[in-house]
């Protein structure tokens, strides 16, 4: 009988979030905070395994500390070419600018998933299992139609079966909840077709009145304490953003407000509900950055129903922590 302990496979994740794995739009400018995060799910599936991860100087805090992630690397000439002279077990790209394409093609290997360049053209090609994946990120329409959450197509790609598995956040926060409710009211300067008019958090906060304890959200130019701050809050009502994706991570009570973004590519689990534009907009979802009419879509959730959601996850109980 062969005692030996299964050997330890070296696998590579690409992700620096400057594409996301659904979305065909290079963006050097704005990194995927939140696409890099929702890409953790994967690593239930190495646990066992030596994972390098190669992110954007952006995407390292996020990754920090994360238990299976044995080296984190920053992408630069000097990471390149020192990774092109080496060889792994597993290479999973899923990143789409081409010089990305091409590193994650040269990388020596037995086996690559995701995303890959064409010889000729240099354009984005897929591996077999991220044909769908490659598909619905250049038509919006086949995206739109999208039945599967972003988690399940993950694993397809790589031949996993999907069983719920969430994200792994390696940050432990040093905050306890002190706040009934968060209001997460920014998105990526790219995606403020995503936000929430102010004005409705206005009407809301008016709503809620003294029943609850708010607190608006605080600065992003620190993602631990960023991390901190939903950490110390009961409930989270939010756009589609990284704030989402990190509500999730931690497992907080969720209301999410969504509009030219589709809802069923988030798994929620027990954790909250999302809430939808009125369903006589045709338009929805468009997967536009700007809405091209006078009333966008997301501005059709009604304070009101975000109010008695609240009520629903939070229940009657009046403030039990400080006001904001």
């Amino acid at each position: 009988m062969d005692m030996r302990r299964p050997k330890r496979r070296k696998v590579l994740i690409i992700k620096l979030g400057i594409t996301e794995t659904i979305g065909n739009k290079v963006n050097w400018k704005g990194v995927s905070l939140g696409d890099i995060l929702r890409t953790t799910v994967l690593l239930h599936l190495f646990k066992k395994d030596k994972v390098t991860w190669l992110t954007t100087k952006e995407g390292r805090p996020l990754l920090t500390n994360n238990p299976y992630i044995n080296r984190i690397e920053v992408y630069n000439p000097r990471t390149v070419s020192k990774l092109m002279r080496k060889r792994f077990d597993v290479v999973i790209n899923l990143d789409k600018e081409e010089d990305v394409l091409r590193l994650a093609d040269s990388i020596k290997t037995s086996k690559k998933y995701g995303f890959r360049p064409n010889p000729q053209t240099g354009r984005t090609e897929a591996y077999v299992r991220a044909l769908e994946a490659l598909a619905t990120s250049e038509d919006p329409i086949l995206r739109s139609k999208m039945k599967d959450c972003w988690d399940k197509v993950l694993y397809d790609i790589v031949g996993a079966r999907w069983n719920g598995e969430g994200y792994i956040l390696g940050y432990k926060p040093k905050t306890k909840e002190i706040y009934d409710i968060g209001f997460n009211i920014h998105v990526n300067k790219r995606w403020k077709n995503k936000a929430w008019a102010f004005s409705n958090w206005r009407r809301l906060e008016k709503l809620i009145g003294n029943k609850y304890s708010i607190s608006y959200q605080k600065s992003l130019n620190n993602i631990h304490r960023y991390i901190d701050w939903i950490n110390s809050c009961r409930l989270l009502i939010t756009n589609d953003s990284l704030g989402l994706h990190l509500a999730l991570a931690l497992k907080k009570k969720i209301i999410a407000l969504f509009g030219p973004t589709s809802q069923k590519e988030i798994y929620f689990g027990n954790s909250g509900v999302a809430l939808t534009p009125l369903s006589n907009l045709k338009c929805i979802p468009c997967f536009l950055t700007h809405c091209k009419y006078a009333t966008r879509c997301i501005d059709t959730i009604k304070p009101e129903i975000v109010y008695e959601n609240i009520k629903r996850l939070l229940g009657e109980d009046k403030r039990t922590f400080k006001s904001a």
